[in-house]
């Protein structure tokens, strides 16, 4: 019986915390944590909740069940759960995310260094899609490529980052806005959810199963171990780096204006704090994240489709990494304002999944529960989808009486009154809602 020894499964651990930290998720909590101010531990750990939680949970529902979106989806059927794991792997692939890292990490990480043009912006596309390439196409040696070369890199520019953020601060904590006043525990609950990292995570769970078994491991309940123990060294080191960024943020209120984005705050920290070095710092640490998250989207995908239709793995990492190299021209807003809505539509699916996920191998009959609250899940999804892309009215006064509506949590309290409608009725006709 093949095993990993302790360092296979640090390295495994250091591939999954790679794969999760994109751009968005290093510059995300320091323009949280400079609105929350006083109160930013609080509001981290609302944040942690769901930015670290959700993701977590993911990662061990799909271990429980194999390791694939398509097992998680089963309870809703055959197409169904196809066409919902099309849609996540479409928009968190190569129609949003992927594209995204290039104009991400070349927005805040390069454009300071060469300058902003078309033609800046085509040659560093190029390279970069080319390094994804080369890394996708041997999904066998992701946790040696990623997991020992690359994370630590990144670790240890994010220690330095993190070190002096936490020990040599810009200032003292400012007075925190007043959403961050009152709740900042619920606002930063709120907030993470935003980062739609459990999305990744369902994605990014049988790019974990497939580097285990590339190295012989075949026993699910030992895949299914490792992938827990990967998921657990993910989310610490998540934590541990969004709570220095919090830091971060919430002292540098006297190196930028209100209202400041998070790449504004790291770019000002950095030049603060290390002068013209911090750019490169800040380059390094962008580019190096963005860069392992499109890996493991790449490679995801040719997982994914290369199962599911009469293609092979390669084929579709070429034409999908070509695509989004020319997506990625396009330009961060043009990207951003497309995938909001389809995201925001996206994600109420995806928790419900998950968490119902995370029990449906207990339930004697998991289709009877969660066929109708996925079904109440997708109805607030579109609809939010459409207010968000502009097709539907925002001040529609019934549905911005449930609670949380206003923070695109208005699917959550019909979603809790249908799971339990769904219990009650599935033990009223059957008598037992376990397995006997």
């Amino acid at each position: 019986m093949k095993t990993f020894s302790p360092a296979n499964i640090l390295a495994l651990g250091f591939m999954t915390f790679a794969l999760f930290l994109g751009a968005g998720n290093i510059i995300f909590p320091p323009s949280a944590g400079l609105q929350a101010g006083e109160n930013l531990w609080p509001t981290a750990m609302g944040f942690l909740l769901t930015a670290v939680g959700l993701p977590l949970l993911t990662l061990v529902a799909l271990a429980r069940v194999g390791g694939g979106i398509q097992e998680l989806t089963a309870p809703l059927g055959r197409l169904p759960g196809l066409i919902l794991a099309i849609l996540v792997y479409l928009a968190i692939g190569p129609l949003f995310a992927t594209p995204r890292t290039a104009t991400v990490s070349y927005e805040i990480g390069i454009v300071s260094l060469v300058g902003d043009s078309w033609q800046a912006l085509l040659g560093y596309s190029l390279i970069y899609f080319a390094i994804v390439l080369a890394l996708a196409l041997k999904p066998g040696r992701l946790i040696d490529n990623i997991g020992k070369i690359i994370t630590p890199v990144l670790l240890l520019s994010l220690a330095v980052l993190g070190i002096s953020a936490v020990f040599f601060p810009a200032g003292e904590p400012a007075l925190a806005t007043p959403t961050y006043r009152d709740a900042p525990v619920i606002e930063g609950i709120l907030q993470g959810y935003l980062t739609m990292d459990a999305l990744g995570a369902l994605v990014f769970g049988v790019v974990i199963t497939r580097a285990i078994r590339d190295r012989q491991v075949q026993e699910t309940h030992i895949v299914t171990r490792y992938t827990i123990f990967a998921a657990i060294i993910a989310a610490l080191g998540l934590a541990l780096v969004y709570l220095a960024l919090f830091r971060l943020g919430a002292t540098s209120s006297s190196l930028v204006e209100e209202g400041a984005n998070g790449g504004q705050i790291l770019a000002a920290f950095v030049q603060y704090r290390f002068g013209a070095a911090g750019s490169f710092l800040l380059a390094v640490v962008i580019t190096l994240a963005c860069l392992t998250t499109a890996v493991g989207l790449i490679s995801a995908c040719g997982a994914f489709f290369s199962r599911e239709f009469p293609v092979t793995y390669n084929q579709v990492v070429w034409v999908f990494t070509i695509f989004c190299m020319a997506v990625s021209n396009q330009g961060l807003d043009s990207l951003i304002r497309i995938s909001i809505p389809v995201l925001v539509g996206l994600y109420p699916l995806a928790i419900v999944l998950v968490l119902l996920g995370l029990f449906s191998r207990s339930l004697a009959r998991p289709q009877n529960i969660m066929r109708p609250v996925m079904l109440v899940a997708l109805v607030f999804g579109v609809i939010d989808g459409l207010k968000t892309a502009g097709f539907m009215a925002k001040d529609t006064p019934l549905l911005n009486s449930l609670p949380f509506a206003s923070q695109g949590l208005g699917w959550l309290l019909p979603a809790v009154i249908m799971l339990l409608i769904a219990l009650v009725v599935e033990y009223a006709r059957h008598g037992r809602l376990r397995h006997a």
